[in-house]
């Protein structure tokens, strides 16, 4: 399994803002026939304020999703608009292995 994790961290006073961002960019997923996938909010501590996690069986079905998503107009102005309201952001792969 690969699992694909997004750390937005805001810039100040835009938290709430990436996480509304954030859920429209879920919903653009949701209309492209992807997987909504799941979001975090940070409760305290150092880290992301908001975080998106999503599954794939394979790197194949990761690498299609990545696909879609470079296709559509839409979600390219939610990448764009999210990132108006970022100071940093990450994207990580990894990949679930069991002990």
């Amino acid at each position: 399994m690969i699992v694909e994790i997004t750390n937005y961290y805001a810039k100040p006073e835009q938290a709430d803002a990436v996480l509304e961002q954030r859920r429209r960019a879920c919903a653009i997923r949701v209309r492209l026939g992807l997987a909504v996938g799941r979001i975090f909010t940070r409760i305290e501590g150092p880290g992301p304020d908001v975080r998106w996690e999503c599954e794939f069986a394979t790197r194949v079905e990761y690498e299609q999703d990545m696909a879609v998503r470079a296709s559509s107009a839409e979600f390219a102005a939610a990448r764009e608009a999210m990132h108006l309201l970022l100071e940093r952001f990450e994207r990580q792969l990894q990949r679930n292995v069991h002990a």
